[in-house]
């Protein structure tokens, strides 16, 4: 049996192209438009000046969501998400390795010790006025400290084998095959995969929009126990 909502005339826009980003708005009911920003990250940290990993987080979700808000291939009646996570690791800012040696050496640092993932939020309210359009543009940040496995060489040098530590911020998943390397989180998860859907909803609200505007539809419902 399935409960259904009314289909929306709200698109979430999703400015990235982060899997694990997809896929936890998909299990959260939550259907998005993807379009990729062309955001220089570099460029624009150099622009706002900014070292501290809580701000890099909050101006690279910044840059993307606006750089995507401003473009000509926006659904009718849309909100813009950019968002960003970084690593902070001793007082430095790690996002994605450069390249294998990289993420060796990386994780060489982490392993038995803790980091904090900052993921950087940021919404763009690009509706008209008639559709309750405010033009807003807010964003801000999750933290989550992530503690690491005191992991061996040998599976130091299996992880970065695989690819995936080149490809995520921090060099590490917990959704992955990187999950059996981290002994735990303190705060939301979600914002260690990428996207605190918390802190999303919350943004939302700042907007005038409630979380479940946003459900796709059919959405099936909680399956319950068996009695």
């Amino acid at each position: 049996m399935q409960s259904r909502h009314p289909v929306t005339d709200l698109s979430l826009v999703l400015a990235s192209a982060s899997p694990a980003r997809l896929a936890t708005l998909r299990q959260a009911g939550v259907e998005p438009v993807v379009l990729v920003s062309s955001v220089d990250e570099e460029a624009v940290v150099a622009r706002y000046g900014v070292t501290d990993a809580h701000d890099v987080a909050l101006v690279l979700a910044r840059a993307k969501a606006e750089d995507v808000a401003a473009t000509d291939d926006l659904p009718d009646g849309c909100v813009v998400l950019g968002c960003d996570s970084v690593l902070d690791l001793d007082g430095e800012v790690h996002g994605k390795p450069a390249d294998a040696a990289e993420a060796t050496a990386r994780w060489q640092r982490m392993r038995g010790r803790s980091g904090v993932l900052h993921t950087g939020h940021w919404l763009v309210d690009v509706r008209d006025d008639a559709d309750g359009g405010t033009g807003a543009t807010l964003g801000a940040v999750a933290s989550t400290t992530v503690h690491f496995a005191d992991v061996s060489d040998e599976e130091i040098a299996a992880y970065v084998a695989t690819g995936e530590p080149l490809r995520v911020a921090g060099a590490f998943t917990i959704d992955g095959l990187g999950g059996p390397f981290v002994r735990g989180v303190e705060g939301d998860h979600h914002t260690v995969v990428g996207l605190s859907l918390p802190l999303l909803r919350e943004l939302l609200a700042e907007v005038g929009v409630p979380w479940h505007r946003l459900w796709s539809t059919p959405h099936p419902s909680t399956p319950q126990p068996p009695s």
